[in-house]
């Protein structure tokens, strides 16, 4: 017989009145409480609020009081299902935060948006009560759980950590995420590397200069740098693209991007023609140009700069044609179906090249015979006239409009010109590359992309290039078993704790 309304007031009457020291004497109206949860719409609403009350009362009870919780939080009914999640907190003690956190995972993939928001409030309410069991939870379900609970639980990760209170973020914890996230990577998706990337961006640990680098050294891992690039698999180039997007933040002047440089000149380049865009209006060439101009500043390894150097030297030629010659009427040399030039792809080429020129001064003098430096200061001269030519036509086109609109990217491609002109080449120039916004220096550092809200049924926004298949289509990320993890290293704070255990409910 189901339990009435008049019945929960009564046991709930007897269970308020009794002395704390008594309650334990009242497990028979605490089980008709937990037997709410088979009546109607109204039974069920008092139940999700009656069972937590008391649940710390009747240890004995608290797997039936957390099942009975539970049942409610998957009712058809949505106010009911709100009720009892608004109330899961309430279970959180002990050993049964973990229980708790995992359920609260689960529900993130309800497509109610209150609900939701809901979940989310709980989630982030038992995280201050115990960051760290909350976190075994939560990353059972993104190591275990079914896609959508995966990726929801990653994207709250990625969003909310950043706004917990310091002192919830222990060393102890920030050490625990750092293991399960590498867990986590060994086998992800484009858009979850990305996410990753920005949860292990949060942690303080991680954002001196060791911790950087061990940063750098996981996405060099997910990109696979020790391999040769194929250029004709899409997925292969993005999976380049998306890891050096996520170095990028992470150079500086003592975390060096040498081996993203030296695998860009080594295997892009030579193949910079035939890269598969994995997106077809992205022009591709000029999207890893761009990737390998902002890496050139941070190349710190002397004795890969003279190889990066002849390299770029080389790329540098194809892109900047000699002068056509066409002999006229009188014997002249007259200019006809000039190329056209490249002048966004020269000036990223330009500019990495004169940045590592900057290590190595003497290179053009030294490392380049006569013939192919006059050679190259003639495709220069030729390239500089066309690009003087290009500006008063753009003037023309632009008259009456204001000086801002003639900072083109091409007009950028001067200083380095002039630079490299001089006998001998001279790297003295300042230049802010013309897709950068131009900033104080101390600001020039490249800056992640902001979080976005969550909601209920939401899609991630897309990178440059979109992400890679669920990992049920099997193109992954899947570094190389057994190697991962021994060529990362340990967290510069010290590793710390187990692998969550998945809670059975």
């Amino acid at each position: 017989m189901a339990v009435t309304i008049e019945e929960l007031y009564r046991n709930y009457g007897i269970l308020a009145d009794a002395k704390p020291e008594d309650l334990s004497q009242h497990k028979d109206a605490y089980q008709v409480i937990l037997d709410g949860v088979k009546g109607g719409p109204k039974e069920k609403r008092l139940a999700a609020q009656f069972i937590p009350k008391f649940f710390s009362s009747f240890p004995e009870l608290a797997d039936a009081a957390i099942n009975a919780q539970l049942d409610l939080c998957e009712d058809e009914d949505v106010s009911i299902r709100r009720q009892a999640i608004k109330e899961l907190p309430r279970f959180a003690a002990g050993e049964n935060i973990v229980r708790v956190a995992d359920i609260l995972t689960q529900l993130l993939q309800t497509e109610d948006s209150a609900e939701f928001n809901q979940v989310n409030t709980a989630l982030v309410s038992i995280f201050k009560m115990d960051a760290k069991a909350t976190l075994g939870g939560l990353f059972s379900q993104i190591l275990q759980g079914e896609d959508i609970v995966r990726e929801r639980a990653i994207k709250f990760l990625s969003i909310k950590l950043k706004t917990m209170p310091e002192d919830a973020m222990t060393k102890e914890v920030e050490d625990y995420i750092f293991t399960e996230t590498k867990k986590v990577l060994e086998d992800v998706t484009g858009e979850e590397f990305v996410l990753l990337m920005r949860i292990l961006m949060v942690l303080k640990g991680l954002q001196t200069m060791s911790g950087r680098q061990q940063l750098v050294e996981l996405v060099v891992e997910q990109a696979f740098l020790e391999q040769a690039l194929n250029p004709a698999d899409p997925d292969t180039v993005d999976r380049l693209l998306q890891c050096t997007r996520q170095a990028l933040p992470l150079f500086s002047k003592n975390v060096h991007s040498t081996r993203f440089v030296t695998y860009f000149c080594d295997h892009v380049l030579p193949n910079l023609s035939s890269l598969t865009s994995p997106v077809a209006e992205l022009d591709i060439q000029l999207e890893v140009l761009k990737l390998l101009a902002e890496m050139s500043p941070f190349c710190g390894d002397m004795e890969k700069v003279e190889t990066n150097l002849t390299m770029l030297f080389e790329k540098l030629l194809e892109f900047m044609p000699l002068p056509p010659e066409a002999e006229g009427e009188n014997g002249e040399n007259t200019l006809s179906d000039e190329p056209k030039l490249q002048f966004s792809y020269v000036e990223c080429l330009l500019f990495s090249f004169h940045q590592l020129g900057k290590k190595l001064p003497d290179f053009l003098i030294d490392k380049i015979n006569a013939e192919r430096l006059k050679d190259f200061k003639i495709r220069l001269q030729y390239f500089a006239r066309g690009l003087q030519v290009y500006i008063r036509q753009l003037r023309v086109a632009l008259q009456g409009k204001t000086g801002d609109a003639l900072k083109t990217e091409e007009v950028r491609c001067r200083p380095f010109s002039i630079d490299l002109f001089h006998n001998p080449p001279s790297y003295k120039s300042t230049v802010t590359l013309s897709w950068k916004p131009v900033q104080k220096a101390e600001a020039v550092a490249l800056k992640r992309p902001s979080g976005e809200d969550m909601g209920a049924g939401s899609t991630m926004k897309k990178q440059l290039s979109p992400p890679l298949p669920r990992r049920d289509a099997r193109q992954i990320y899947n570094p190389p078993s057994g190697k991962y993890s021994a060529t990362i290293g340990n967290f510069s704070n010290g590793e710390g704790g187990a692998g969550a255990a998945r809670v059975a409910h």
